[in-house]
């Protein structure tokens, strides 16, 4: 499976944007997928999850409420809405996808076997 990541860009403080991850070679349809962000000088940190099924999701405290991950499988494609944006949201963002049916939506890197190439979000005051 191959994502490329796509949506990055400079956006003022309460904005919106929103990133999509879209898929080749495999369907993402029964693929667990994730959203993980790096600003600089820091780790790869877990954003928001969607569990294989599409029947969870799972987000960050630092981002509920105001991010949402979803999928349209027609399009092959997982979204990140990020909405009322702030400064430390700046980073760059990365999808994730893994084919295992877990029983919780995966938050960690390693649950994660396929990744995307990054986008960045840059967001001004």
């Amino acid at each position: 499976v191959q994502l490329q990541a796509s949506g990055g860009g400079l956006v003022q403080a309460e904005g919106s944007l929103r990133l999509s991850c879209t898929a080749s070679g495999r369907t993402l349809s029964n693929y667990a997928a994730g959203w993980f962000r790096q600003a600089p000088g820091k780790g790869r940190e877990f954003v928001a999850g969607m569990k294989w099924n599409g029947a969870a999701t799972y987000y960050a405290d630092s981002v509920k409420g105001r991010f949402t991950i979803s999928r349209d499988n027609a399009k092959n494609t997982v979204y990140l809405q990020m909405d009322r944006l702030k400064l430390e949201d700046a980073a760059v963002y990365y999808c994730a996808a893994d084919n295992r049916r877990n029983s919780v939506v995966p938050t960690r890197k390693f649950e994660y076997k396929y990744w995307g190439q990054g986008t960045q979000v840059t967001v001004s005051s």
